[in-house]
């Protein structure tokens, strides 16, 4: 099992920025990546970004050139830092690990609780 705890939600203005942080904890043994998913009312869940243990990283087309996911491997964290948001954002952004692959678009094995992130215009 993995345990996630992310951090960093909040309300902003349409052009600022927030940096979501997910903290890991429990038996990596299963996975090699940890994503950021979102969930906008009405909306299915979508993958933003990922990152494979080895360095690999993936971002959706909307999220090229304003959002960037990292990690700390000595803290077991990994970070999403959005820049120039937009209203279209807004959404809860959920954390999650599972193994890297091509299903990643449609879900991986476990997840966060979720944070709220708020772009108002």
């Amino acid at each position: 099992q993995v345990q996630l705890v992310e951090s960093g939600g909040g309300l902003v203005q349409a052009g600022g920025s927030l940096r979501l942080s997910c903290a890991a904890s429990g038996d990596f043994s299963s996975i090699n990546a940890l994503g950021w998913y979102r969930q906008a009312p009405g909306k299915q869940r979508e993958l933003v970004a990922a990152i494979r243990s080895g360095g690999n990283t993936y971002l959706a087309d909307s999220a090229k050139g304003r959002f960037t996911i990292s990690g700390d491997k000595a803290k077991n964290t990994v970070y999403l830092q959005m820049n120039t948001l937009k209203p279209e954002d807004t959404a809860v952004y959920y954390c999650a690990a599972g193994h890297y692959s091509p299903s990643i678009i449609t879900g991986m094995d476990y997840y966060g609780k979720g944070t709220l992130v708020t772009v108002s215009p």
